[in-house]
């Protein structure tokens, strides 16, 4: 298992396209079974942010809450 804390929107997509990734899956392939664009999963993992994405992230660490992500190694999705 794979951990790591999320402390800017780019960690957060960098956490997601590891997990992807972990489960063998292209940007492609996830866009296809979320029924969003390619392009929304480059711009989410590459750590593109939104205003309000901004904003939750200031607000967290402006409150003390911290946000964490957990995700299968490769060897365990299998």
């Amino acid at each position: 298992m794979t951990s790591t804390r999320l402390r800017a929107p780019a960690d957060l997509g960098l956490a997601l396209q590891q997990a992807r990734l972990g489960r063998g899956l292209s940007q492609v392939a996830l866009a296809a079974e979320l029924g969003i664009s390619q392009r929304s999963i480059s711009e989410i993992e590459s750590g593109k942010t939104t205003i309000y994405l901004r904003r939750l992230f200031d607000l967290m660490s402006a409150t003390g809450v911290e946000l964490s992500a957990s995700w299968p190694t490769a060897d365990q999705t299998r």
